[in-house]
């Protein structure tokens, strides 16, 4: 497993050698900090703990700030990878040459929050007639049965909050990456708003 903790700059396009057109997402990698490791003997299993982004002195409270070791100022986004594939130590920083070799990569994120949405916007239904008169345009229809058992089965498509998930896109290809820049370029949409914050990891063949 490899993974660091990134920012999504936004989407743009690039051309090959053929002139094709590829749109791709462009994915900010400045250098993760190791803030602490563990090992199967002490906490039953290893993982390397990364942060990014540096936080005041002064917005950190003790409880928060003695996670980090004394070389280490507080980071403002942490994330626990197991099984990390590289040996590092506490202090170490991971940046974009941990992906030279990688072809295809998994992004993890929160997803735009859309807010309340009906219906055919959350779940594609296609409504009722436009033409005049009809009175069912955009309404659920049926939700449940009569007096047996007289509710809603769980489970019903209905309208409700939509988007702010966790979500996980896989097998983004790597079109380029550009070390200068600190940016990785990965072809198709990942999740989040720009300057979300994304875990990005190799991709584990099956």
């Amino acid at each position: 497993m490899k993974g660091l903790i990134a920012k999504k700059v936004g989407m743009t396009q690039v051309f090959d050698e053929n002139g094709n057109l590829t749109p791709v997402t462009v994915i900010q990698v400045e250098p993760n900090t190791v803030i602490a490791t563990k090992t199967k003997e002490t906490h039953g299993y290893d993982a390397v703990v990364l942060g990014i982004d540096d936080l005041k002195e002064s917005k950190v409270n003790k409880a928060y700030k003695g996670q980090f070791p004394e070389n280490v100022s507080p980071k403002r986004h942490l994330k626990e990878f197991r099984d990390f594939e590289k040996e590092v130590a506490v202090g170490d920083q991971i940046g974009l040459e941990l992906f030279e070799k990688t072809s295809f990569l998994d992004v993890t994120a929160t997803s735009k929050g859309k807010g309340f949405q009906g219906v055919m916007k959350r779940w594609g239904f296609h409504g009722g007639r436009a033409s005049h008169g009809s009175k069912f345009h955009r309404e659920a229809g049926g939700t449940g049965n009569c007096t047996t058992p007289g509710h809603s089965m769980k489970n019903i498509k209905m309208a409700g909050r939509m988007g702010s998930e966790r979500v996980t896109v896989q097998n983004l290809k790597v079109v380029k990456i550009d070390p200068e820049l600190k940016v990785v370029l990965v072809r198709g949409a990942v999740p989040g708003n720009k300057n979300a914050t994304l875990i990005i990891k190799n991709a584990v063949k099956k």
